[in-house]
């Protein structure tokens, strides 16, 4: 069994016993985030761990969007709102030419690969001069993940999540971006304080021209 096939039956079954097919992490608040930047029509979007399609739908309408995802299955479900789709794993370089994206998202993603920085220089690199990163993963570092520690539980749960963010990590990843925006999200108290109650950070940033 190749790694790819490997990974995709593991996913899908993380995916199946975890997930509903049309949950969004964050919900709407998120899902409208999204919409709002990666904007369009006519837009050429590449979205990245795509899994279902569920957050996909925020932008697909208008735009042409190229899913990509390990898992086999679920990239079969993506392709029903008739997306292009591509069965690929995002640890490796990714199958697409220099500068040929007006968008990459890669949402909820990051925390699941052995190299973010990797990926988002990949992104990068197929992203149009001006092009834009859209993304978001786990706020890791809020105040419930440091309570969890506190009583000697593990911060995180997911066994599928390799990496653990904190906003100064994410501001890194952006490093090279023009435009850079964080925004923290979903949480009762993030009005008060972002970083420490929001449960997911949602970014951004543009390619230098």
């Amino acid at each position: 069994m190749s790694r790819l096939e490997d990974l995709s039956e593991r996913y899908g079954e993380h995916h199946r016993a975890k997930r509903t097919r049309e949950f969004v992490y964050a919900g709407e608040e998120r899902a409208e985030l999204f919409r709002q930047y990666v904007g369009g029509p006519g837009r050429r979007v590449l979205d990245l761990g795509c899994r279902y399609g569920a957050l996909t739908r925020a932008y697909a309408q208008g735009n042409d969007v190229t899913g990509v995802d390990v898992d086999r299955e679920a990239l079969a479900e993506a392709a029903k709102l008739g997306i292009e789709t591509r069965w690929a794993d995002v640890d490796e370089p990714l199958p697409f030419e220099d500068a040929s994206f007006d968008v990459v998202v890669a949402g909820e993603l990051l925390e699941h690969v052995r190299d973010p920085a990797g990926l988002v220089a990949e992104a990068r690199r197929v992203l149009r001069p001006g092009g834009e990163i859209v993304a978001s993963v786990p706020n890791a570092f809020r105040l419930k993940n440091r309570l969890r520690f506190l009583l000697g539980r593990k911060p995180e749960e997911d066994p599928t999540h390799l990496h653990m963010f904190a906003p100064t990590d994410v501001r890194a990843l952006l490093d090279g971006f023009e435009d850079r925006q964080l925004r923290f999200i979903a949480g009762r108290f993030v009005p008060l304080h972002g970083p420490l109650f929001a449960n997911d950070i949602v970014f951004a940033g543009r390619k230098p021209r």
